[in-house]
């Protein structure tokens, strides 16, 4: 089974229209789909009422809480399946993609699916200017910074598969919103594959990325510098994802 990880911060725009698509995109696959939720809108309650139609959604609102990442380990926490997945609410992440991480990690491509925009195939034209060179930069000084992330094109995206297996008795502490990179650095894997995929605009709610983000984005390239596994590494692109 697949567990699909989804942190949310009023997005009540978002929900139904992401989880039309991901039953579309994963309509022969055992699913579940586990929020974990952070709003002062109306999210919560759009997600109860999408309960109500289907058993393989689970929902736990958190009050006074903040923060992507320790939103997703939750999210690990109450998962039961043998992939889990992270992906945003805010449908800048494709929701077809899961399917071809899916594919992907069934075949025994890898230990992790990681969808990049800077592969053949890829693009990053969901972002502004601002944002790209917010999101470059933040790529550069992570790969500076974590010796694990040098051979990853997209090591700061918030779209990535892997195995249950690889964050067993890993020391997940994530600060702020990357939690990718936590994975990355903490778990114990030996092979990443990489497929394209094309970011998309967002059309509902508005982005999270502010000051406060970046400073405890940075925080948590210093804290995991002294914490990282040296796993031996192989990367592999896959660009004829069917």
């Amino acid at each position: 089974m697949l567990s699909i990880v989804i942190p949310t911060f009023n997005e009540k725009g978002n929900i139904k229209p992401l989880l039309k698509q991901i039953a579309e995109a994963l309509k022969d696959i055992s699913y579940e789909i586990i929020f974990v939720d952070d709003s002062n809108d109306e999210t919560p309650n759009i997600i109860l009422k999408e309960m109500k139609k289907t058993d393989n959604i689970k929902l736990e609102h958190r009050e006074n809480k903040s923060g992507l990442a320790t939103a997703v380990i939750r999210g690990f926490e109450l998962s039961q399946g043998e992939y889990i997945a992270v992906i945003d609410a805010d449908l800048q992440h494709p929701p077809r993609t899961l399917y071809q991480m899916y594919q992907a990690l069934e075949k025994g491509k890898g230990d992790i699916c990681i969808p990049s925009r800077f592969i053949k195939g890829g693009s990053d034209g969901g972002l502004n200017i601002y944002r790209k060179f917010v999101s470059g930069t933040a790529r550069w000084l992570g790969k500076i910074i974590l010796p694990c992330l040098r051979k990853v094109s997209d090591p700061t995206s918030g779209l990535f598969m892997f195995r249950r297996e690889i964050i067993k008795n890993s020391e997940l502490k994530p600060i702020g919103w990357k939690i990718m990179i936590e994975v990355l650095a903490m778990g114990h894997y030996s092979k990443i594959i990489e497929i394209p995929y094309k970011f998309c605009k967002r059309n509902e709610g508005e982005s999270k990325l502010n000051i406060n983000v970046t400073i405890d984005y940075i925080k948590q390239l210093f804290h995991l510098k002294k914490r990282y596994i040296k796993n031996k590494i192989t990367i592999e692109h896959q660009f004829d994802i069917k």
